[in-house]
C-alpha cells in the first residue's frame, strides 16, 4: 500500500489506473504525432516517455501524496455533472490544439 504525506495508507488503484492509461496513450499517439511534426522516431519515443513520466508524477501527487481518506464522502450530482462538462470541454480543446500544427502545414 502507498502512504500519503501524513503517513496514512491510501488506495493505490486510482494512481495505477491513471499512470497506466497515461503510458498507453503516450506511447500509442505520442511518437506518431512527434514524427508528423518532423522529428525522428527516437525523439518521438523520448517525448512519449517524458509525457508518461510526467503523467505518473502528477497522478502520484494527486492520488497518493495529497490524498486525504478521512474527507471521503458523496459528491452531489450537480458537482459531478459540472466536472464532467468541464472535462469534456477541456478534452475537446486539447484535441483541437493538438490538431492545429498538423493542419497548418
Amino acid at each position: 500500500m502507498l502512504r500519503n504525506s501524513d503517513g496514512v495508507t491510501v488506495d493505490p488503484v486510482p494512481f495505477l489506473v491513471v499512470s497506466v492509461l497515461g503510458f498507453a496513450v503516450s506511447f500509442a499517439v505520442g511518437p506518431l504525432y512527434v514524427m508528423a511534426l518532423g522529428a525522428s522516431l527516437p525523439v518521438g519515443l523520448a517525448v512519449a516517455g517524458a509525457t508518461s513520466a510526467l503523467t505518473a508524477g502528477v497522478a502520484y501527487h494527486r492520488y497518493v501524496w495529497t490524498e486525504r481518506p478521512e474527507l471521503r464522502g458523496e459528491i452531489p450530482a450537480a458537482a459531478r455533472f459540472g466536472r464532467l462538462v468541464y472535462g469534456l470541454v477541456a478534452g475537446f480543446l486539447a484535441v483541437a490544439l493538438l490538431a492545429v500544427p498538423l493542419l497548418v502545414r
